[in-house]
């Protein structure tokens, strides 16, 4: 059957694809291109019966069914190609990164040159208490901020650099730890800090990867802004 089908398309001039040294899908191997689908179409036409002719309408109805995948399919390559470039930038867009500061998801905050220092929480629901607790090198807890009822979403914090005894608490680095509740219930919480980038490394595929001080490598796509 294979063979007899091989021979009915060898004779039109269409061939299957090769399965030498380019390896290729089962799809791949079974399908045909726009130009073997018109010989086809034009072999038809001429093995057709004079007395029962195919029906024009049919006709145009396989063109342009055929022409709708196909315009479909390079639809799809396109977004594909769009897509892929918007998540992953250029390669001078990932370099600029570096020596520069974001705001990320982590717990390890670095002070300011005037000490203290800003964050973020992002709050999986509304809460009716919001804490931040802000700990030294040897996990003594130094400060604890109350930030109160807060709706859902990112809400910004700013600590001064001083203790809960009002001394200065050093140069960090410092580690955070975020809680929330509305009424009992806990709220889910993500500490975000701003941070150095070291260095970025580019992949083959997706998005560059950043490599930012005590938070670790992360992809782009985590960092919520840029300082």
């Amino acid at each position: 059957m294979a063979t007899s089908f091989d021979s009915t398309l060898a004779n039109l001039g269409i061939g299957r694809p090769s399965t030498g040294t380019q390896v290729k899908t089962a799809a791949q191997a079974d399908s045909l291109s726009q130009n073997d689908f018109l010989k086809l179409l034009t072999a038809q036409l001429k093995n057709q019966d004079p007395t029962d002719p195919v029906d024009a309408t049919q006709q145009l109805t396989q063109l342009a069914q055929f022409s709708s995948v196909a315009g479909i399919s390079e639809i799809n390559s396109t977004l594909k190609a769009i897509q892929d470039k918007l998540a992953g930038g250029t390669t001078s867009d990932a370099l600029s990164y570096v020596g520069r500061t974001v705001l990320a998801p982590g717990d390890t905050a670095f002070p300011r040159r005037d000490g203290g220092l800003t964050g973020a929480i992002e709050l999986a629901g509304d809460a009716s208490d919001v804490r931040v607790s802000i700990a030294g090198p040897n996990g003594a807890i130094l400060k604890t901020l109350s930030l109160g009822e807060q709706a859902k979403g990112t809400v910004n914090f700013d600590w001064d650099g001083t203790t809960n005894n009002g001394e200065p608490a050093g140069p960090g680095p410092f580690k955070i730890t975020t809680t929330a509740n509305n009424k009992g219930a806990g709220i889910g919480t993500t500490p975000l800090v701003w941070a150095p980038v070291s260095s970025v490394s580019i992949p083959a595929k997706g998005a560059p990867i950043l490599s930012v001080t005590g938070v670790g490598q992360i992809p782009t796509t985590q960092v919520r802004q840029i300082g």
